[in-house]
């Protein structure tokens, strides 16, 4: 069997005997191969790195280029409106929708009157809203602070807090302590 192990490595091209050599073999074949590895000269280990090298470096660079021609930056719409949240606000919705409707279709600046003068539960909840919605307007849209009205407010329901309050004879009642989510929108006028 060693002889005929012998043939083929005689008979194998010097890449092979390399792959042989990087793969996990019995112990006979593997001092074959080392042998006939040490006999090639050291020539031939040299000049297949070189070729190799080459050819990694070339890799990258196409594939940077690649990755510069591929970037396009798509064309970002122009924004008209500007929103704000504000959540489970500790008001029931159904007051804050008195105060909602309102300021509903007027300017910022009209709204905000309205609210100044107004004695509700929710004014204040609502006033923060608007100012937010203002201020993200401005600050991150450059809109014109003079031209921005409430185009939308919309108010819904938050957390239901529930609780129990003590009743006659032992029992007890529940409590729904309801709180508000309000959506305000800012549009700029024409």
């Amino acid at each position: 069997m060693a002889e005929e192990i012998k043939k083929t490595v005689k008979k194998a091209p010097a890449k092979k005997t390399t792959a042989a050599k990087k793969a996990p073999a019995k112990k006979a074949e593997a001092a074959e191969t080392v042998e006939t590895v040490e006999k090639k000269p050291a020539t031939a280990k040299k000049t297949t790195a070189k070729k190799a090298a080459p050819a990694k470096k070339a890799a990258p660079a196409k594939k940077a280029e690649k990755k510069a021609e591929v970037k396009v930056e798509p064309v970002k719409p122009a924004v008209h409106e500007a929103l704000a949240f504000s959540r489970d606000v500790r008001v029931t919705p159904r007051k804050v929708r008195l105060v909602a409707d309102l300021v509903r279709g007027k300017d910022v600046k009209v709204a905000l009157g309205i609210l100044a003068v107004t004695n509700k539960a929710a004014v204040t909840a609502v006033e923060k809203t608007i100012k937010s919605a203002a201020a993200n307007a401005v600050n991150n849209f450059n809109m014109d602070a003079s031209k921005l009205y409430v185009a939308e407010i919309q108010v819904g329901d938050g957390l239901k807090i529930k609780r129990f309050i003590p009743r006659a004879k032992g029992s007890a009642s529940g409590i729904v302590k309801r709180n508000a989510n309000i959506r305000v929108v800012v549009k700029e006028r024409n």
